[in-house]
């Protein structure tokens, strides 16, 4: 059986003390990608809040690659492996994209590795490469897309988190951004998904998991969540 590369153990996370996370666990495979879904407010942001460190976990452990992460700092979480893109994707709208891209890289010392990292966003995005000298506040939203998927890859994230990447967007906007999460999957790359286009979620993940108030009432492939009649009631409304 494959090790987790990111496991979460029966964790508790409360808001004023109230609970928000109750007892929620998952597991996340080297190179799969992983979407969570549920209805607004069900605890998903909470949810990659809490596996980076932003948001306190008061019972239960966050493992990464075995080791417990629960406790660290964000940066330490950084280093380890995990990135989180936010839905907002608090770009800085005056610098350049090469700019925002390079501040992704914070965490690591070797120029050249940092180098090589740019490249390899410019050769999965070629239209950041085109623009790196514009400002992201004159890109298209979905460029600006790109610029924050490509600044979380510019750390070598061993797991990355996307957070409702299409959240708000323009119909043909949502096509390009999750096109672009296609993309990374097909790269290899490890991710932790929360989207609420549920279909499109369920198409591209490997595995997904239903999220409500607070706790998976559900887990399996795209095509065991589709076929559940847990979810032809919850989103399908049948």
């Amino acid at each position: 059986m494959t090790q987790h590369i990111l496991q979460v153990e029966d964790i508790k996370v409360r808001y004023s003390g109230l609970p928000v996370i109750q007892d929620l666990s998952l597991g996340v495979d080297p190179g799969e990608t992983v979407c969570v879904i549920g209805a607004n407010g069900a605890g998903k942001s909470t949810l990659l809040r809490a596996i980076m460190g932003t948001q306190r976990v008061s019972e239960g452990r966050i493992l990464f690659r075995g080791r417990e992460t629960q406790r660290l700092r964000t940066e330490e979480v950084v280093r380890m492996g995990i990135v989180y893109v936010p839905e907002e994707k608090m770009l800085f709208g005056p610098l350049a994209v090469e700019e925002n891209l390079l501040l992704g890289a914070y965490v690591l010392k070797d120029n050249d590795k940092i180098q090589q990292n740019l490249e390899y966003v410019y050769k999965l995005f070629p239209r950041l490469g085109e623009r790196k000298t514009q400002a992201a506040s004159t890109l298209s939203g979905g460029e600006q897309h790109m610029v924050a998927f490509g600044r979380g890859l510019m750390s070598n994230p061993q797991v990355l988190m996307l957070d409702e990447p299409s959240l708000g967007l323009a119909p043909y906007l949502v096509d390009e951004v999750l096109d672009t999460v296609r993309r990374l999957k097909e790269e290899g790359i490890t991710i932790l998904l929360v989207e609420q286009n549920v279909r499109e979620a369920l198409d591209m993940a490997d595995r997904g998991y239903v999220i409500q108030t607070g706790r998976i009432i559900a887990e399996g492939t795209g095509d065991e969540l589709r076929e559940s009649d847990m979810f032809r009631t919850a989103f399908l409304g049948i």
